[in-house]
């Protein structure tokens, strides 16, 4: 077979007087890739085929030297550095396996017309594309696919703008959380954002689907506060908030920004937080009345202060003793309170004494530093650990969550307690809701999960051994708790969180059934919202590139 090569060609959109064209090659045959491309902002043309004679005596000799720089973001797997860059952001074991898809290529683009150019290169050859910001994907869909695919891997794009004055930043999808959150400190010690615990997180992703954090009470979500963004769609234009319209504006913020395009950019309203903010991390096992507790927690959780956000973690342990060993379950509440422990202790005693919080359990500290406690650094760690984007320790692991909207019984506690010590390794997590969750129409956004909960799970396993035994037993764990609890949790539909994507709920082929397949999933993730969101996916890309196996 001769080899063919298609040529995709781009005019500057920039008035220059030296505009040049961009150059894209892909050898079709075995599917290795090379790109030359332009610095400027590009749109296309024009596409043709041509023989490799033909490319070499018509293009290359007059088009190769202005393309020097752009080489260096494209990875073929028969580059060096392919398995690294592809590894660096792979935050799941279980997708790092020899038998894992891999992308045909890595495009790291440093500008957003190298954004443009690929979108449009992936799109008229037919690949497709998976966009990855953090890797934090729980079934790692930014960066694995069934079908030949690209990565196109934002971190090369993760400039930070933080304006003081009139409370906003400009934050790049590639930055993560942790980059976030120091630029605001290096400019204001009463301004935060509100926005996940985990700092090597990626903004696009977190933003696009949600993103919660130990703020939601007081401030709601990530999305809540999102002014504007950049996004490039399907034909590669970059649109922001008064071009792409108020339909794309409300599906970006919580339906998942890859099934609309590649997110380049939020700009986000920051928070006000007080100088002084108080932690504390009390656990209590079955044997120091863990169950009573955390009954009378599921009674105030939604209607204690606004300021106090509070994470329950249920975890199996062995308690040794004088007389052997037991296993047991270990409730460990862990809490940010947005104002001194004065104030905490008497907002506790008042309508959470059960609990029987002390002086000297909290923690006084400055926003920042609650950040660093909340992602378990030592006291006394420099702020510049939030600019480290490697993860010190990455699992095999499996995530699943639900929505409760009835407090448990003391009954079903207690069978849970059986049940989580019966399984043995999956854990559970309790985030708080209410305040100014419950303040928020379920329509505003896409993601719908607002009034009438209590709180939300999080079920968690994880686990070091490698292999499809391993991964199969760990994963039969944490579906057989997450099935346990399905008359416990919330109903037609059963809630499910965006950003803890779970593929057991369901996943699209992309066939003539894509619209029922979706359904299945969809209200899960978006509830009533999940119609709007389909128009706005027909409206904006009717081919349906843009694909993602559990999103619209």
């Amino acid at each position: 077979m001769e080899n063919r090569l298609i040529l995709l060609y781009f005019l500057s959109t920039k008035t220059d007087p030296k505009t040049s064209l961009a150059l894209i090659k892909i050898k079709i045959h075995g599917f290795s890739f090379h790109v030359k491309t332009s610095e400027y902002e590009v749109v296309i043309l024009r596409s043709t085929t041509l023989s490799l004679d033909q490319y070499k005596r018509e293009c290359l000799s007059k088009h190769s030297s202005p393309f020097d720089q752009a080489s260096s973001i494209v990875y073929a797997q028969t580059n060096s550095s392919f398995t690294n860059v592809l590894q660096s952001y792979i935050r799941n074991q279980r997708f790092n396996a020899f038998s894992t898809p891999k992308p045909l290529i890595i495009v790291t683009p440093s500008d957003e017309s190298q954004v443009q150019a690929a979108i449009i290169c992936s799109r008229d050859i037919g690949i497709q594309l998976r966009i990855r910001s953090g890797g934090h994907d729980y079934d790692g869909l930014s960066y694995v696919s069934d079908v030949p695919f690209f990565i196109l891997d934002m971190f090369n794009l993760r400039s930070i703008n933080v304006n003081i004055t009139d409370e906003t930043a400009w934050v790049q999808a590639g930055a993560t959380l942790g980059e976030l959150y120091y630029k605001i400190w290096e400019k204001s010690r009463v301004h935060g954002f509100p926005a996940g615990v985990c700092p090597t997180v990626g903004v696009g992703g977190h933003l696009s689907g949600g993103g919660y954090g130990n703020m939601l009470r007081r401030y709601g979500l990530s999305i809540d506060h999102i002014v504007d963004a950049q996004i490039v769609n399907v034909n590669g234009y970059i649109l922001d908030r008064k071009s792409m319209g108020e339909d794309l504006f409300w599906a970006i913020r919580g339906g998942g920004g890859a099934s609309f395009g590649v997110i380049l950019s939020y700009k986000v309203k920051l928070v006000r937080v007080p100088e002084i903010v108080t932690v504390f991390r009390v656990e209590k096992t079955l044997a120091q009345n863990a169950t009573d507790i955390v009954y009378q927690w599921q009674h105030i959780t939604d209607k204690i202060d606004n300021d106090l956000f509070t994470r329950l973690l249920l975890q199996p342990i062995t308690v040794k003793s004088d007389n052997g060993s037991a296993k047991t379950v270990r409730v460990t509440f862990i809490s940010l309170f947005l104002g001194d422990s004065t104030r905490l202790i008497s907002v506790m005693n008042k309508d959470f004494p059960e609990l029987g919080l002390k002086k000297e359990d909290c923690m006084e500290m400055s926003w920042i530093e609650s950040v660093l406690y909340w992602a378990n650094f030592d006291n006394g760690t420099s702020v510049d650990v939030l600019l480290n984007r490697t993860s010190d320790s990455v699992n095999f692991l499996k995530r699943k969550s639900d929505y409760v909207q009835k407090p448990i019984s003391r009954d079903d506690l207690e069978g849970l307690w059986k049940k989580i010590i019966e399984l043995g390794k999956p854990g559970m997590v309790f985030n708080s809701y209410g305040g100014r969750m419950s303040e928020i129409p379920a329509s505003e956004t896409p993601f719908p999960h607002r009034a009438g909960n209590i709180f939300k799970i999080q079920y968690s396993v994880s686990w070091h051994d490698e292999g499809a035994e391993a991964d199969k037993e760990h994963m039969n764990l944490i579906r057989e708790l997450y099935s346990y609890m399905t008359p416990l949790v919330s109903k037609t539909p059963r809630g499910a969180y965006l950003n803890y994507r779970d593929v057991d709920i369901g996943i699209s082929h992309n066939g003539k059934d894509s619209y029922q397949e979706g359904k299945v999933y969809g209200v899960q993730y978006f509830m009533n919202n999940f119609d709007r969101l389909v128009k706005v996916k027909t409206a904006v890309d009717p081919q349906n590139f843009f694909r993602v196996l559990a999103l619209v």
